[in-house]
């Protein structure tokens, strides 16, 4: 077989991969209602960590105020009391808010998924995404952990079911690159995030004794 056919051929099977998951998405059993479904219970959850981050920033402002007003009256106990209940008040800001931006990336790439058919390299990264996710939030909002379970349970049998639908294994590593990346970026932007927003502790001299980033 000469190059050109070779490359005609690999292009060709391209293409019928392609039809085959466009089928899928909008044939007689469409995955796309599936694939909708999905996006809003993560849409629901999404709003669900919003709710938990406001309400861990209106602790985190009550602590920070007290750790103030303990460290100008010079109250070494109660500053490092409260100092350390800001710090984990501030840790848990960190891990929802984390969650929650990586759960907006892979829920903006499953709305394009129901267009563009690109299941492998979209729903695989999102599995693992949800996966990590449930794991971390398991101390910050333990309920949590039931729902991101089924929402991932159903995108496996959407990939299943996809590749049933059009003769293709698809391999799923739990912890991809891709998937690596996006928790990667949702920390970093977290960080950022987190650093922005949260204040200092300031000593009784005006210096700073508590750094958001620490």
């Amino acid at each position: 077989m000469s190059k050109f056919e070779k490359q005609w051929k690999t292009q060709d099977n391209t293409d019928s991969f392609a039809k085959r998951t466009r089928e899928a998405v909008r044939g007689p059993q469409p995955l796309k209602p599936q694939i909708q479904k999905a996006t809003q219970q993560l849409a629901a959850e999404i709003n669900r960590l919003d709710a938990a981050n406001n309400r861990l920033k209106q602790r985190e402002n009550s602590i920070f105020k007290k750790t103030v007003t303990a460290v100008q009256a010079h109250d070494q106990e109660s500053s490092k009391a409260y100092s350390n209940e800001l710090a984990e008040v501030r840790k848990m800001q960190k891990i929802v808010t984390q969650s929650k931006i990586a759960l907006e990336q892979i829920t903006t790439r499953l709305q394009t998924v129901t267009d563009v058919g690109d299941f492998a390299a979209t729903i695989a990264p999102a599995i693992g995404v949800i996966r990590s996710v449930r794991t971390t939030l398991g101390e910050a909002m333990p309920d949590a952990q039931s729902t991101l379970g089924e929402i991932g349970a159903q995108l496996n049998s959407i990939m299943a079911d996809v590749g049933q639908i059009t003769g293709t294994n698809f391999y799923m590593a739990e912890n991809s690159d891709e998937a690596n990346k996006i928790l990667s970026e949702a920390a970093a932007i977290a960080e950022k995030r987190i650093n922005e927003s949260l204040p200092d502790v300031p000593n009784s001299s005006g210096e700073s004794i508590y750094s958001s980033s620490g």
